[in-house]
């Protein structure tokens, strides 16, 4: 009742300030309220005009409330007291309308209808004055558009259009709309063919249109005019000039020489001595030499040899500073327990003067754990180090030479040693991976592929109390527990990929571990353990495999107001050599990043709750996840953004423990144990970077003891079902 209450008052509040806005306007001039685009005709779509609109009304939040207008109504006259100034600052000026951009709205928006092919579209303007307030209404009339009729391609070089025709390209056809985009688009087209194919002086202005339309009729006879070469208006015509490649040169653009081999410029240059002249390998090699951490800059110059059609390529190369140092302190807050971090990082952009990357980061961490009884230290002490060799290019056999080039490609080899001392236990883990990336950017798409990832996990003391109440207790078993406490290797192969254009990101990641090692334990005869599992070196091994799958999606409304939808699936399977997942590769649900109702690691499995706050970060995982969200964002002022979040989801597990009553997934009860929040976040957007607050209320509540409990959204407790989360970038 007091969230009602306090909704009702702040929504007064913000109407009061927001007619307070009139005093801010001019004897004579209105405040513009509103700005609609509608259509006479039903099936025309609205929304592809609305761009063209040249004057719009205040910004609203969630495109609904206009808080940046109120913002700036508080404010008074008097620009000396500094909170009139700061209301203005951070708000947002009453816009006045203007009645010369209204009508260049309309012209822009019939020049928009007549480039969509409705030549004969009208737009009528439409004005409601109350007060001090206009709301303004532009009805489109688009009438009906036209089509192709005939289209002739009529091009003067015989040469090209010999080309064209071999190509059989031409998107120009009977019966397609008649449009400007159209025309643009075949225009652009037959310009990057002809560039692509060794025609370096050509640009679209040597192509142009004529179209004629018989009277009463909507169908348009159009012919396509590619002109003959001319390099200025005083010049003949002649034929347009085919370049190919003649030597290609490297030059320093430093002091001194290029400090990379010969063979790694030419490696990365797609521009190929006596081919034609490419624009997409112009691009690409540029691409290509700005991926290389070596390189600062690069400038490509072309020349032309007399009298012939041979370009001469010179690229000049800047190379950067090779070694780098730096430093990065960080503080830390786990469940409440505060400490601090530090890492020290060296890198090498240039080891093997090829530009392969050479670091090596040494991190250590400290942590003041509190509420732990029974245990004679009571810090928490991290010390890592990591070093990583990375090649920009495919470091493999039985690779093609065209598909190396082809390709953006990067290999990596790592080596970790990680050392963790608890109170409850020490922890050491050696790793060492072998990994490809590569990426094909003109589909947006993106490759991982891990082709060998050793994990060795070593536990060299566990406390006698923690033992005592968590391993070999009778009354206490845990398998997931005591599994994740034992000595472990595991060896993993893995892929990925990721489609990204802006608007749709998709991301599956499969991994396997354990299927080599299997296969040679059956021919090898490896030893088991007391419990029947095969081990190597009286280690036991992993066998799971692991898929992953998430998609995220944009609808932008306008520049401050974008929805954005994401789903995310996951799944693993132990089998063979493991009945238990190990705990790094299992799944959990709750924190900043899944359903912010919950903080990290306390929801789920299915309707599992946890009573134990020592062991639930293992309890509380699973071998399944399922992640929904809606959420809506908004530009505020400055640097600030909002949003309004709607999350769902939470793991389960595939097989039946008996640590974990309720949380094994059951087609017949799954859907009643999907646990849902809701929520509003503050970010701080600097473009480069991005402080997240996110504040999380349960709405339903999978893991209930009472009807309050299981539905919250009804009875809204913050003492139990408030969640915060801070966090740097997007949760999606």
């Amino acid at each position: 009742m007091k969230l009602i209450k306090l909704y009702i008052a702040l929504t007064a509040l913000i109407l009061l300030t927001a007619c307070s806005a009139t005093k801010f306007i001019s004897d004579g001039d209105y405040l513009l309220d509103q700005v609609e685009v509608k259509s006479a005709q039903k099936d025309f779509n609205v929304s592809l005009l609305e761009p063209y609109v040249r004057q719009k009304a205040n910004s609203k939040w969630f495109s609904l409330f206009k808080i940046p207008l109120a913002t700036y109504s508080l404010s008074g006259t008097d620009t000396i007291r500094w909170i009139n100034r700061m209301l203005k600052n951070i708000g947002e000026a009453p816009v006045v309308y203007d009645t010369v951009m209204a009508e260049r709205s309309c012209e822009a928006l019939r020049s928009a209808m007549s480039n969509m092919g409705y030549l004969h579209s009208e737009v009528e303007l439409q004005t409601r004055r109350k007060g001090k307030k206009v709301r303004v209404t532009y009805i489109l009339k688009p009438g009906e558009p036209y089509y192709l009729r005939n289209v002739r391609y009529d091009i003067a070089d015989d040469s090209i259009r010999a080309l064209l025709d071999a190509d059989r390209q031409y998107t120009l056809r009977t019966g397609a709309p008649f449009t400007v985009e159209r025309l643009d688009a075949e225009r652009n087209r037959i310009t990057n063919f002809l560039l692509e194919n060794g025609y370096y002086k050509f640009n679209k202005d040597f192509i142009h249109f004529s179209a004629d339309s018989a009277r009463d009729s909507r169908e348009i006879d159009l012919t396509l005019h590619l002109d003959k070469y001319r390099p200025n208006s005083n010049a003949p015509e002649t034929l347009h000039p085919r370049y190919t490649i003649g030597t290609v040169s490297y030059a320093s653009g430093d002091k001194g020489h290029i400090q990379l081999r010969p063979k790694v410029l030419q490696y990365n240059t797609a521009i190929i001595p006596g081919t034609p002249f490419s624009a997409n390998a112009l691009q690409k090699t540029y691409n290509n030499f700005a991926r290389l951490k070596a390189i600062r800059y690069t400038n490509i110059k072309f020349s032309e040899l007399p009298d012939t059609s041979v370009l001469d390529c010179d690229i000049q190369v800047s190379t950067n500073k090779p070694h780098t140092l730096s430093f990065q302190p960080e503080g830390t807050n786990t469940a409440g327990d505060l400490g601090a971090a530090a890492s020290l990082t060296y890198e090498n952009r240039n080891i093997f003067h090829g530009s392969e990357l050479f670091s090596i980061e040494l991190r250590g961490a400290f942590e003041a754990i509190t509420g732990l009884e029974g245990y004679q230290n009571q810090d928490y002490e991290e010390y890592s180090v990591e070093a990583k060799l990375q090649f920009p290019r495919f470091v493999a056999p039985f690779l093609s030479k065209t598909f190396r080039r082809r390709s953006t490609a990067s290999s990596e080899l790592s080596v970790a040693w990680d050392l963790q001392n608890r109170p409850e236990f020490h922890r050491r883990v050696f790793s060492t991976a072998w990994r490809y990336r590569w990426a094909e950017p003109r589909h947006h798409v993106s490759y991982r592929f891990d082709l060998l990832d050793l994990n060795y996990v070593y536990m060299p003391w566990i406390s006698a109390t923690f033992k005592h109440d968590y391993l070999d207790s009778v009354s206490n078993r845990n398998a997931i527990l005591r599994y994740n406490y034992e000595d472990l290797f595991i060896m993993k192969m893995g892929f990925g990929i990721t489609y990204n254009n802006d608007k749709l990101a998709l991301r599956a990641n499969v991994e396997t571990a354990g299927n080599l090692l299997g296969a040679f334990a059956n021919m090898a005869s490896f030893r088991k353990n007391d419990v029947g599992q095969h081990t190597l070196f009286n280690i036991a091994y992993a066998q799971y495999v692991k898929f992953d799958f998430d998609f995220t999606k944009q609808i932008r409304f306008d520049t401050h107001n974008v929805l954005a939808l994401h789903g995310a699936f996951g799944i693993a399977y132990p089998y063979g050599n493991s009945t238990v997942l190990p705990f790094e590769k299992r799944d959990f649900s709750g924190g900043a990043n899944s359903v912010r109702g919950w903080g990290v690691r306390e929801l789920g499995p299915g309707k599992f709750k946890g009573t134990d706050g020592r062991i639930d970060f293992i309890n509380q995982t699973g071998d399944m996840k399922l992640d929904l969200s809606a959420e809506y964002r908004t530009f505020l002022f400055w640097k600030f953004d909002g949003a309004a979040f709607i999350d769902a989801g939470n793991i389960w597990t595939l097989r039946s423990y008996a640590e974990q009553p309720g949380g094994q997934f059951k087609i017949s009860e799954f859907y009643k144990q999907i646990a849902v929040a809701y929520g509003v976040g503050l970010r701080l957007n600097f473009g480069y970077f991005i402080l997240r607050f996110d504040m999380g209320m349960k709405a339903i509540n999978p893991a209930y003891e009472n009807h309050k409990e299981h539905y919250a959204f009804l009875n809204p407790d913050f003492g139990r079902d408030f969640s915060f989360h801070f966090a740097v970038g997007l949760p999606f």
